[in-house]
């Protein structure tokens, strides 16, 4: 008889938001070859001597900011997740959630399904949009363990869920809960950003161009691109909430740019933003669709620095719409993505 799984998979957070956890956190994450994709030698140099030593105590501080009496929204917010599907799902299955960084590990994780006898695997990253450095990390990290492990269940696995109806509905319903009730001036789709090198390599046989004309059309050939993903995800929620064009715009936030050579996917939500009110957009409803449970992206970056820009150049409000977290309908996509 098979034994049906669903394991669940996001980033990861650190243990506590010590200096010293955050400080492992990082050197795990930045050491991943899906994130900074330079020869081993340099990445290393790079990540541990540089970076983890000097962004920890200034990311640990804003961890704590961020941390509750629940302790990460992330990881809570997963559990929480985890429990509710497997109440939907019913005995049928066996959900488990993992993390491609830091605690719970894949690893373990997947020691835990081995001993559990699963036979069916359904794996879903809990990236919306795919790209190299979130997905397919993720699932290159589940390959590789298994091999380790030496467990070969059958296994399935979701790429993306940018066209699903019920995540559109989610972020939509949560947007229009301010859209419908509140004046605003724009509506900003804010997604994390990564170097456009990226798109380029995962590009089909070279079609993506990162321009409005190749990522405003979503279809086969640019299925994967990371860009085109995103202003479809926008294009979605906005139908659904019925904006017009002249409603809406998209940014891409987090960049960190080393050189003028590398680029990151454009236009740069810092500069943008601080830039609105010149405009006479002076009130702002912003979503940051590429995260499905708040965390340090969209409740500070997104929620206090970005309002802090808006507001020092002259905005008057900035709302920020929370994450999927664990609404109802989320479950739901869930359960779709596990059964369809």
């Amino acid at each position: 008889m098979h034994k049906k799984g669903v394991l669940l998979i996001n980033l990861g957070t650190p243990d506590s938001p010590s200096t010293s956890d955050v400080r492992k956190y990082l050197r795990e994450f930045l050491m991943d070859k899906y994130v900074i994709d330079l020869p081993y030698p340099i990445r290393w140099f790079l990540v541990n001597g540089i970076i983890a030593t000097f962004r920890s105590p200034k990311s640990a501080a804003i961890y704590q900011k961020l941390w509750s009496e629940n302790g990460s929204p992330l990881l809570y917010y997963g559990k929480k997740v985890t429990q509710l599907l497997q109440n939907k799902l019913g005995s049928n299955y066996a959900v488990y959630l993992g993390m491609r960084y830091q605690n719970p590990s894949i690893n373990s994780v997947l020691q835990k399904i081995k001993a559990d006898g699963i036979t069916d695997l359904h794996v879903i990253p809990l990236y919306p949009q795919y790209a190299s450095s979130s997905t397919k990390t993720c699932i290159e990290k589940v390959k590789t363990e298994l091999k380790k492990i030496k467990y070969n269940p059958n296994i399935s696995f979701v790429e993306n869920f940018v066209t699903n109806e019920k995540f559109i509905a989610t972020f939509a319903e949560l947007g229009n809960k301010y859209w419908q009730t509140q004046q605003f001036d724009k509506v900003v789709f804010s997604f994390h950003g990564i170097p456009e090198r990226h798109v380029l390599k995962d590009s089909d046989k070279g079609y993506c161009q990162l321009n409005e004309k190749c990522c405003a059309n979503y279809k086969q050939q640019n299925r994967l691109c990371y860009r085109a993903q995103c202003y479809e995800t926008a294009r979605l929620i906005a139908t659904k909430m019925k904006l017009t064009e002249n409603d809406y715009l998209i940014v891409f936030q987090s960049r960190l740019e080393t050189r003028a050579r590398d680029p990151w996917l454009k236009p740069y939500a810092d500069l943008v933003i601080a830039d609105l009110p010149q405009q006479g957009i002076k009130n702002v409803l912003c979503f940051s669709p590429s995260f499905i449970a708040d965390c340090l992206e969209t409740t500070i970056e997104v929620g206090e620095e970005f309002k802090e820009i808006f507001m020092e150049n002259g905005g008057e409000r900035w709302q920020l719409v929370e994450s999927l977290n664990d609404h109802p309908l989320w479950i739901e996509t869930l359960e779709e993505l596990t059964t369809n």
